[in-house]
């Protein structure tokens, strides 16, 4: 589909330009929504003037909202994944919107996962960016996505989702969109994230011996650091030293002959130690996707003062915790997870990032970010309708969460995101 063809698609659709992101935002309500004034007096039945100011200033909230949400920066997603390159059946579709609200079983009897919040978002936001009407039947929208094919409707809802530049975390080849790939679809700059935990894999799979091993993966890591912008890494606890040389070569021994046999994952504590140890001596930021991050805190103490920024990704429900971390200690950061209003209560504001974590439906991108921005329009607003802070504050406050500590942190608008990275663009 031409490029000219998707913008009218999605003009049609939501009665807006293709451009999502206003430069400013009204400064009274009544600028947002003079549609909202009546066209007609009220009912004279009692109590209707009442009703009918309360209607009217439900409506004047809700758009002011929309308009704080629309006057945010293109956000940075600081963590996401490729996305899917084939067709999806509603089976399939639902199996990975299962994965994305976090459940390992069938959806109850008589119902489906787009009985969910997630699916009441795809539904709400996702229809109009491929020309069908807000909320229509999920039958009827994957006709619709099957109709445009999935690389066409994987444009529209990638460059639809309000995102301006995405951080990938890097994968083997296999089902999902490569950076490249994805860079191209969403029409917009892509950064990598390598991921420790498979880099160590590919260079199990080519060493003969636990020497080779330790050596292979620390020129790997090491090659990489030049083109990343950023490591992640999944890990549960971590010493404030780094793990003995000994205990090290046990571990990939013991890992090796379960990985050349089974396939095992990487679940050697040593091992994943030594990786973050090695990934924080490159000076680039680390993810850290971690349950509880407390369980960090003696090595995010032993880590401050070495030049490495790192990043706390944490499960729910413990987002205000990392928020809590990264306030005490001054090169740790925090995703503001999915209520930035409990996370922002915790840290200074210029120390959490937005994410949405989204992988292989586009339609997560989407969701992730229009949540993120109605999230944070209504906490703007209500900090502005109670003295807390200015109109002017709290967009600057929004905007360093939804991208500015993620363009700095991450270095992305230094040549090469800062660290020899390569910007993939479409």
């Amino acid at each position: 589909m031409p490029d000219g063809e998707e913008a009218a698609v999605k003009d049609e659709a939501t009665g807006t330009s293709a451009d999502l992101v206003p430069s400013g935002v009204p400064e009274t309500v009544s600028e947002a929504v003079p549609e909202a004034l009546p066209e007609t007096a009220p009912e004279t039945r009692p109590g209707a003037d009442r009703e009918t100011e309360g209607a009217l200033s439900a409506g004047r909230g809700r758009l002011a909202r929309e308009a704080w949400a629309n006057a945010l920066p293109p956000l940075v997603d600081q963590h996401g994944h490729g996305t899917l390159h084939g067709e999806l059946g509603l089976g399939s579709f639902e199996a990975h919107l299962a994965a994305a609200v976090g459940s390992g079983t069938a959806a109850p009897p008589g119902t489906t996962f787009f009985d969910s919040w997630t699916g009441l978002a795809v539904r709400r936001w996702c229809p109009p960016l491929l020309g069908l009407e807000a909320h229509c039947a999920p039958v009827r929208y994957l006709a619709r996505r099957r109709e445009l094919g999935a690389y066409r409707a994987s444009r529209l809802l990638l460059r639809g989702a309000g995102i301006g530049t995405f951080l990938l975390e890097s994968a083997p080849p296999g089902e999902l969109t490569s950076a490249a790939e994805f860079a191209t679809a969403a029409d917009g700059p892509v950064h990598e994230v390598v991921r420790l935990e498979p880099l160590a894999r590919e260079a199990a799979d080519t060493s003969g011996s636990v020497d080779s091993f330790i050596r292979d993966t620390a020129e790997a890591l090491y090659a990489a650091a030049g083109r990343a912008t950023a490591f992640a890494v999944g890990v549960t606890f971590c010493d404030e030293t780094p793990p003995d040389p000994r205990e090290v070569r046990r571990a990939a021994d013991r890992w090796l002959g379960g990985c050349v046999r089974e396939r095992a994952r990487l679940a050697e504590p040593a091992l994943l130690q030594h990786l973050v140890w090695c990934a924080v001596a490159t000076g680039l930021p680390v993810q850290l996707h971690c349950g509880d991050p407390q369980a960090l805190a003696g090595f995010l103490r032993a880590t401050a003062g070495g030049g490495t920024d790192l990043v706390l990704l944490p499960a729910r429900p413990h987002h205000r915790r990392a928020a809590q971390l990264a306030a005490a200690f001054p090169h740790v950061y925090a995703d503001a997870g999915p209520r930035p209003g409990e996370t922002l209560a915790e840290a200074p504001f210029g120390k959490l990032l937005f994410s949405t974590g989204a992988r292989a439906l586009p339609e997560l991108y989407v969701t992730g970010a229009r949540l993120f921005a109605r999230a944070m329009a209504r906490l703007a607003a209500e900090w502005v309708a109670d003295g807390v802070c200015t109109r002017p504050e709290a967009r600057r406050i929004a905007a360093l969460v939804a991208a500015g500590t993620a363009r700095r942190v991450y270095r992305l608008d230094e040549a090469g995101s800062g660290s020899g990275a390569a910007e993939v663009s479409g």
